[in-house]
């Protein structure tokens, strides 16, 4: 028996010991793998982030090549730089502050012509532009020409251009030379390798963009990227017994915690190094058995560099011999403590209850239901037999429970039915009711747009009515009658007559102009009035058969619904911005389609309450989008729609204002359905404003003649 037990404890000692070895060796593995490729992301992101400003310095500096007005260039270009005595060409020393805006240096010998101009004046603009911003995260930001000419945003040396040499080359710099076609024949960024700054006299890296036109080298990009950070985390910053190095494809050493000279250390590093180059692509982790570690590894973006974490094994394998002689010896206390209770409770606590709990289900099978047994236990088996004389109990009384209900099931059944029939009805009639609801719902909506219009324009003719200068009349009038006797002699001779003729003329030219503007007004205040009770037959033409469609300008149409709104945006300052194609006469519901269109530019109006009024825009586009299709967009800079949002948008109901009501955009895209188009949205997000897009069949009006 002991030899048993002895036994039992040895296999289970060795299977734990196996069984936490490989689960510590797999959690350590997961864990460096994980701790290298967040420190990948980690170490990258410098490297990453220059290659992203390259790109938009590069994208920018295009573009404004492009967008310099040539009359500009040199009045500009000799505003900001001047010819100093020693034949080098520098920012004017008056007002010039280093810190914040760039240096400009042009050497000796470098002839300023238009082109040059051009190209140091436009990257002038985008270093000043970005150069603050880059400050951030690099020393530097510079825009090198392949004349010697550069533009450098650094404000730890704000006067190095100032007091730079006049045959200063920088062309002949790491930063440029690597950017030339023989260096770089991808014409892609590149980066150098790590070199000490002549300035600062610390470890750094060059990142350079070459930017062409036609096969032509115009600019080179540059950010200068210290190292001393990199390399004292990759030192210092470890996981517990590991250590960590980086280095190149062509096995130069960028960072490691130790001085590669003896022997053993560089022999060790080779290893590392080999390793690294003749792994496949998906190991991110290897194992060294001459040194007894494993070598995790992440290569990061940019300078191509390998970032490595060496951890040794015995650092895993410590922790689950420990574990492993610890259960040693709990296992065998244990195993003994056990075997003690185990035969006990057998005995005494399991054997006989089990026993007689088998007998008493035997009794309920046979229909005995009333069965005695043990309830005055605590632990699981006094439960049990509790649970089991309940069950009995239960289930004689469902018996005769089910025996009474199946005689009342039927009458039941009947009762119900007659419920289920009533209730249908009273769903039909709410049903009903609510849609009556939504087009009510839909035409005070509409019919309150309109109305707002109306409203505007009977204030506007209100306030010319009363600005109108009648006064003048009764004053002129007042003044011939005094002078009726000698009116001949006063109109010409008299000063103030002089002056009664060039007034009457210019008072009654401006009642005419301020009577053209009532009528106009008046004439709008009609034209809304009509719309209402266009809008009133559409929502009634809702539940009969569709009316005929009519021949419309589709332009026209549009500017009715900027008119109609013009109030509006005028109240909040938003500036309206045309592209409407030139299409001939369509056939389509008139009075659906100004529907739609009035509700989604006020929708666009008050989405960007938001916004400053200087910036707030509305842009709406009428194009065709196939040969049958047309299509109307209404786009806004204001508020923009979340994601989740986008699916309810046109839910009846719904609505993202405190004082909107959620009715516009659910009738306008039904209203679009029925026309046989549809009515979608588009927005990036919060923020980013929002397009709303109407597309109508494109049925022109000969096809119907």
């Amino acid at each position: 028996m002991g030899v048993r037990i002895a036994v039992i404890i040895a296999l289970t000692t060795l299977l734990s010991y196996l069984h936490m070895d490989s689960t510590l060796r797999t959690e350590a593995l997961a864990q460096l793998r994980q701790h290298v490729a967040e420190r990948g992301q980690r170490e990258q992101a410098i490297f990453v982030l220059a290659e992203d400003n390259h790109a938009l310095l590069k994208k920018t500096l295009e573009e404004q090549l492009q967008a310099l007005p040539p009359e500009e260039v040199d009045a500009r270009f000799d505003r900001l730089f001047v010819h100093e005595p020693d034949g080098t060409l520098r920012n004017r020393a008056e007002g010039f502050d280093g810190t914040r805006e760039p240096c400009v240096f042009v050497p000796r010998g470098v002839k300023a012509d238009t082109d040059l101009r051009r190209r140091l004046l436009a990257s002038y603009d985008v270093v000043s532009w970005y150069g603050p911003a880059f400050h951030v995260r690099f020393t530097n930001t510079g825009i090198t020409l392949p004349e010697g000419a550069f533009v450098l945003y650094w404000p730890a040396n704000a006067a190095w251009c100032q007091q730079v040499a006049p045959d200063f080359r920088i062309t002949d710099f790491t930063h440029f030379t690597i950017s030339l076609p023989q260096n770089a024949p991808e014409r892609k960024t590149t980066w150098s390798g790590v070199y000490e700054d002549p300035v600062s006299h610390e470890p750094m890296t060059s990142v350079s963009t070459p930017v062409e036109q036609e096969g032509r080298h115009l600019a080179t990009l540059s950010h200068d990227v210290l190292l001393e950070e990199l390399m004292a985390r990759t030192i210092n910053d470890h996981l517990p017994g590991a250590y960590n190095l980086i280095f190149r494809d062509n096995g130069e050493l960028i960072a490691h915690p130790e001085q590669p000279g003896t022997t053993d250390t560089q022999s060790h590093l080779r290893s590392i190094i080999e390793q690294a180059k003749n792994r496949s692509p998906d190991d991110t982790v290897l194992e060294l058995p001459r040194y007894g570690e494993y070598l995790a590894l992440a290569r990061l973006r940019g300078p191509g560099w390998n970032f490595a974490t060496v951890l040794p094994e015995s650092t895993v394998t410590r922790p689950a011999f420990q574990a492993a002689r610890i259960v040693l010896l709990l296992g065998i206390l244990s195993l003994c403590l056990e075997l003690a209770i185990l035969y006990w409770v057998l005995q005494q606590q399991i054997t006989h209850p089990l026993l007689t709990l088998t007998q008493a289900s035997d009794r309920v099978a046979a229909g005995e239901f009333h069965v005695e047994l043990d309830t005055s236990r605590g632990d699981e088996l006094g439960q049990l037999a509790h649970a089991f004389r309940s069950m009995a109990n239960q289930v004689q009384r469902r018996e005769e429970e089910l025996r009474h209900a199946n005689e009342g099931l039927e009458q039941r059944v009947e009762e119900r039915t007659h419920e289920l029939k009533q209730v249908h009805m009273q769903l039909v009639q709410t049903a009903r009711r609510a849609g009556m609801a939504e087009i009510a719902t839909n035409v005070l909506h509409n019919v309150g747009n309109v109305l707002n219009s109306v409203y505007t324009s009977a204030q506007l003719a209100k306030e010319r009515v009363a600005d109108l200068r009648l006064e003048h009349v009764g004053r002129v009038a007042l003044l011939l009658q005094e002078r009726q006797s000698d009116l001949g002699t006063f109109l010409t001779q008299d000063t103030r007559g002089r002056n009664v003729l060039p007034l009457l003329s210019k008072l009654g030219q401006n009642l005419l102009d301020e009577r053209q503007q009532i009528v106009t007004l008046l004439e709008e205040v009609g034209r809304y009035t009509e719309h209402v009770g266009d809008i009133v037959k559409v929502q009634q033409n809702y539940a009969r058969t569709p009316r005929l469609h009519e021949s419309v300008q589709l332009a026209d149409l549009v500017e009715d619904a900027l008119r109609i709104n013009s109030a509006g945006l005028t109240r909040h300052q938003v500036k309206v911005v045309r592209h409407l194609a030139s299409l001939p006469p369509m056939l389509t519901d008139k009075n659906k389609t100004l529907m739609i269109l009035v509700n989604l530019v006020s929708n666009a109006k008050y989405a960007m309450d938001g916004v400053p009024p200087a910036e707030r825009t509305l842009r709406v586009e009428l194009e065709s989008a196939e040969s049958d299709r047309v299509r109307i967009q209404v786009h806004d800079n204001g508020m923009g729609i979340a994601p989740e949002m986008l699916t309810r948008i046109f839910q009846y109901g719904f609505t993202t204002r405190e004082e909107g009501h959620g009715f516009g955009l659910h009738s306008s895209a039904i209203a679009a359905q029925e026309m046989g188009g549809s009515l979608t949205v588009h927005s990036k997000g919060p923020g980013h404003g929002a397009t709303f897009t109407l597309e109508l069949p494109y049925l022109p009006h000969q096809e119907a003649a």
